[in-house]
């Protein structure tokens, strides 16, 4: 179904941008963990809008409210839904386009594919819809860090807005110093001149995209499958699933295509018994790769050192500009959108980002023990 994600975690969400409100159902969360509702709010607060002058100034508290699968705050087992009320909808603001495709939205094809569409603001197609997943993704953080030792870490930054790009090491990335700029950019110097990159094109009307690494460390060794479901394959498909994604790469990438397989291959070396990030082999041994080039995924399948992924976002589509467009009797005409809109997805994208890893990471842990037995 085209609303849900995952196998053994699976979550479905719901709600459009201008309706009662958004949310997740998540099956498949492993009975009695104790759940940190207050760690889900925080990442809440990370993706809502009004959060800065350089996101959407749409005023939105995004309280969760837990609806089932939990008693005295521990998980049930059993489906856990939460909502997310929208409290500062304004669907009138898009009666204007409501008979108008606004370019390189969702308008067209929506209609094509169902024969109606929600208008106000782009319905199921708006980055709106995130609200479920961040829900989700942090309810999955709580589930890698039970099961796993030392607990799967998860952190996301913004490597370049345009033409800006970061010199970011994803070894040294720490989740304070990402947050410690609304931009979400590590780099302070490259913090600063992102930020008057986007407030120069909000101030023309326009917008701009750019690129999220992240980098997910302590993860297991034995995360994945060899053929269809590729631990890389399952985090591309959660990545260009997001709002605006147009590009993934996966440890070294395109950059990969100038180097030989002599300087490209992840050469094995013994570990020591302490390295956190090393393969636990059947014999007792421990190893590592001297280099990490495959991005710590090898054969479809996770290798114990860290896995580095990075997603291209388009500018965002709406734009304050007038433009030429149809209307749905394939008219030419033209629109000029109202709203309230990012400039730039970046900085919001980046909780986003680190919840659908999460997801995937907690679905493949899960599949991985109840086909193996195994556990991190």
């Amino acid at each position: 179904m085209s609303s849900t994600f995952g196998t053994m975690f699976a979550v479905t969400t719901f709600g459009e941008s201008h309706g009662g409100g958004l949310g997740v159902v998540i099956d498949g969360c492993p009975p009695g963990l104790h759940l940190d509702l207050e760690a889900v709010q925080a990442e809440l607060d990370r993706r809502r809008p009004g959060q800065s002058a350089l996101v959407s100034q749409r005023r939105e508290a995004d309280r969760v409210e837990v609806l089932s699968g939990l008693f005295e705050g521990r998980t049930l087992g059993s489906p856990i839904a939460m909502l997310v009320r929208n409290r500062d909808a304004d669907p009138a603001a898009y009666a204007p386009f409501r008979d108008r495709y606004r370019p390189s939205h969702a308008d067209l094809t929506t209609e094509a594919r169902y024969g109606l569409r929600a208008w106000a603001g782009g319905g199921r197609a708006s980055a709106r819809e995130t609200v479920g997943r961040v829900a989700a993704g942090a309810v999955a953080r709580q589930v890698l860090a039970a099961l796993t030792s030392p607990p799967v870490e998860i952190v996301a930054w913004v490597d370049r807005v345009g033409d800006v790009v970061a010199g970011c090491d994803p070894a040294q990335v720490t989740a304070a110093a990402v947050d410690a700029h609304p931009v979400r950019c590590p780099d302070p110097d490259a913090a600063a001149a992102m930020e008057a990159c986007i407030r120069e094109v909000r101030k023309a009307g326009d917008t701009i995209g750019g690129v999220v690494r992240a980098v997910a460390r302590y993860v297991p060794a034995g995360l994945g499958s060899p053929v269809f479901d590729k631990l890389e394959a399952d985090l591309a498909k959660a990545m260009l699933s997001l709002p605006a994604a147009k590009g993934f790469e996966s440890g070294s990438g395109y950059g990969g295509l100038s180097l030989r397989g002599s300087q490209h291959n992840d050469l094995f070396e013994p570990a020591p018994p302490d390295d956190p990030q090393a393969a636990r082999l059947p014999s007792g041994a421990r190893v590592r790769t001297r280099t990490n080039h495959s991005g710590g995924i090898q054969g479809g399948i996770s290798n114990g050192m860290p896995i580095e992924l990075s997603v291209a976002f388009k500018p965002v589509a709406t734009i304050f500009q007038e433009q030429n467009t149809v209307d749905r009797q394939g008219r030419a005409v033209t629109v000029r959108p109202r709203g309230r809109h990012d400039p730039c997805v970046l900085p919001r994208a980046v909780p986003i980002v680190e919840a659908m890893v999460a997801l995937v990471l907690c679905d493949h842990l899960l599949r991985w023990r109840g086909q193996c037995g195994a556990g991190g």
